[in-house]
C-alpha cells in the first residue's frame, strides 16, 4: 500500500504544504488527493511568491490586475483567493465525507498584521468572506496578539490554522486561546460544532538553532543532536490528549466542540546527515496533521516506513527536555526567538510578492 494512506489508516492526516496553478490547472493536485490522500493544503507567503515568480498561468491575470486602481495586496489577493477556492473545492468531498475534520485549505492574514489583534480580525473575517468556502482555515501567527485575535475570530465562528510555534509553551497559550474562543462562540448562541482548528508546530528550526548551541558545547552534548523536535513534538501530543480529552474539554466536546489537532510544520529535514523523513516516521498517531513539502511528500511515498509512533518513547522525549535544560538550553526562549526570525521571513516574503503585484 502506498505509504501516504497507510498514515492515514493510522489516523494521521498528510497535508500538502504548496499550492500552485501548476498543480490545479495540470492536476496535479487533483491526483494527489485522490491517489495519496492528500487531506488538505497549507500556503503562505513564501508558497505564493514562488508559484507567482514562476510567472506560468500567471501572467494574464496579473496584467489585468495591474489595470485596475487596486494596490499591491488587493492584487496579491486577486490573484490567490481563486487558487485558494479552486483548491478548497477539490478537498470539499473530502471535508463533507470526514464531517469537518479534514479536506481544508489554509490561507495567511498578511504578516505585517502580527502583533496587532484587531487587525487579524478584520483581516482573518474578510478573507474568509471573499473565500467563500466552508473548508477555509485562516492562519494567522502565535504571537501576543495573535492569541488574542485566535480567540476573537474563533469567537465569530472562523476556523484557524495557528502558525509559527516553536515551543511547548506556544502550544499551551495557543491551546488556551481556542477553548476561549469556543467558549465565546457557545456564549454568543454559536455553533461550535462549525468551527475547525490546528496548532502547527515547526519542527526543522527548532533542530537548526539547538543543534548549533549544542555544537558550541560540544562533548556529550553533541549525543542530543537532532533530537529536540522530536522530543518537543511527543510531549506536546502528550499535552494534547490531557487537554482536549480530559475533563476540562468534557462540556465542549459534548455540545460538538472539536480538538484543536496537533500539526507538524516545517517537517523538511534541512541537516543532510538525518533521514529525510525525520519529522515524518517518529510522530505518526491519531488525530494529528503533518504537512509536508513537495520533496518530503515524494520521499514518503518513496520509502517511508509506517506505524503508531507518537505515543511511543515519552519518557526518552522527557529526558530529551531535561538534559537540554540541565546543558542550561532554554527552549521557552529559543521558541521566542525563533517565532520572531520566522516572522521576520514570511514578513521579507511578503514584502517581495507585492513587489511583483506593485
Amino acid at each position: 500500500m502506498n505509504p501516504l494512506l497507510q498514515v492515514r489508516a493510522q489516523g494521521q492526516q498528510v497535508w500538502l504544504d504548496n499550492l500552485s496553478r501548476t498543480l490545479l490547472n495540470e492536476g496535479q493536485l487533483a491526483k494527489m488527493i485522490a491517489e495519496d490522500g492528500i487531506d488538505g493544503v497549507t500556503t503562505n507567503p513564501a508558497i505564493f511568491h514562488k508559484a507567482i515568480a514562476g510567472g506560468r498561468y500567471y501572467e494574464d491575470d496579473l496584467a489585468a490586475l495591474k489595470a485596475q486602481p487596486l494596490d499591491a495586496e488587493a492584487r496579491y489577493e486577486g490573484l490567490v483567493i481563486p487558487d485558494v477556492q479552486r483548491a478548497c473545492d477539490l478537498l470539499r468531498p473530502t471535508w463533507e465525507r470526514s464531517g469537518g475534520n479534514a479536506g481544508y485549505v489554509s490561507l495567511e492574514v498578511s504578516p505585517a498584521l502580527a502583533h496587532d489583534a484587531a487587525a487579524t480580525v478584520a483581516a482573518g473575517v474578510r478573507l474568509k468572506q471573499a473565500v467563500a468556502r466552508d473548508n477555509l482555515l485562516i492562519k494567522v501567527p502565535a504571537t501576543v496578539a495573535g492569541l488574542d485575535a485566535i480567540e476573537l475570530l474563533i469567537g465569530r465562528g472562523v476556523s484557524v490554522n495557528v502558525t509559527l510555534m516553536f515551543s511547548l509553551a506556544h502550544v499551551d497559550a495557543v491551546a488556551d486561546a481556542y477553548v476561549l474562543g469556543l467558549q465565546r462562540l457557545r456564549q454568543a448562541g454559536g455553533d461550535v460544532r462549525k468551527v475547525m482548528s490546528v496548532a502547527s508546530l515547526f519542527l526543522s528550526r527548532v533542530d537548526t538553532l539547538i543543534d548549533k548551541q549544542l555544537d558550541e558545547l560540544g562533548g556529550d552534548a553533541l549525543a542530543l543532536r537532532g533530537k529536540a523536535a522530536v522530543a518537543m513534538s511527543k510531549l506536546a501530543y502528550q499535552r494534547y490528549r490531557k487537554r482536549f480529552h480530559g475533563t476540562a474539554f468534557a462540556e465542549l466536546r459534548a455540545l460538538g466542540a472539536r480538538p484543536q489537532y496537533m500539526l507538524w510544520a516545517s517537517t523538511g529535514t534541512k541537516n543532510p546527515a538525518y533521514s529525510d523523513l525525520l519529522y515524518v516516521e517518529p510522530l505518526i498517531g491519531p488525530e494529528t496533521v503533518n504537512t509536508l513539502p513537495d520533496a518530503t511528500l515524494a520521499a514518503l511515498r518513496d520509502h517511508g516506513k509506517v506505524a503508531a509512533t507518537l505515543g511511543d518513547d515519552v519518557g526518552a522525549a522527557r529526558s530529551t527536555f531535561d538534559a537540554l535544560n540541565a546543558l542550561g538550553l532554554d527552549m521557552t526562549a529559543a521558541g521566542e526567538r525563533l517565532q520572531r526570525e520566522g516572522l521576520a521571513q514570511f514578513e521579507d516574503a511578503f514584502a517581495q510578492l507585492l513587489q511583483l503585484t506593485a
